[in-house]
């Protein structure tokens, strides 16, 4: 991997608006909303869509779902760590076929069903955006800090055993991202 990622922006704090969460909240989402609902990025050609249902406090299901963590939709939370980096997300996606990402398509089993996805993992950076694939196309799903060990060690087997069973997508533009398990 490569550390040449100049095109990584800052982090957006909580002190850049004044300790105040409702200022910041409102900053955070401004920025959600000009990458991802103003305009939309492209990965690979493919433009991405955003979980804009149910709407909650003026703001979509993509946006709550990118700041909070926890199990449970009913009971996530605000991360301060996901909502610094909440100019992340369009980059990654934009540079997802960069060697400084490691990119691969998996498989969850969610209540919903089967869903299968694509990982990009910043390494370097310790970040990882999910995109879930649709019939239609691809939607933004979330992004978030990998800082534990043992859930980095967990991505890299993953990433290393797509290699094997042709899930993983490599850095030529002309692979199918989309396609295959």
């Amino acid at each position: 991997m490569t550390n040449n990622v100049n095109w990584l922006p800052g982090i957006v704090t909580l002190e850049d608006s004044g300790n105040n969460w409702d200022r910041y909240l409102e900053a955070v989402y401004s920025i959600y909303k000009a990458d991802f609902l103003d305009s939309r990025p492209s990965y690979r050609g493919t433009l991405v869509g955003v979980k804009r249902l149910p709407i909650e406090r003026g703001k979509e299901a993509g946006f709550w779902h990118l700041i909070q963590e926890g199990r449970e939709e009913d009971d996530r939370i605000p991360n301060l760590r996901r909502c610094e980096r909440i100019r992340w997300p369009r980059p990654v996606i934009e540079h997802g076929h960069e060697v400084s990402i490691c990119a691969w398509r998996n498989v969850r089993h969610t209540k919903a069903g089967v869903q299968r996805n694509i990982c990009l993992w910043l390494q370097e950076h310790e970040y990882l955006v999910i995109l879930r694939i649709r019939k239609n196309g691809v939607l933004f799903w979330t992004a978030y800090p990998v800082t534990e060990e043992h859930k980095k060690r967990k991505l890299w087997r993953e990433y290393e055993e797509s290699k094997k069973t042709g899930d993983a997508i490599s850095d030529d533009p002309d692979t199918p991202s989309t396609h295959g398990r």
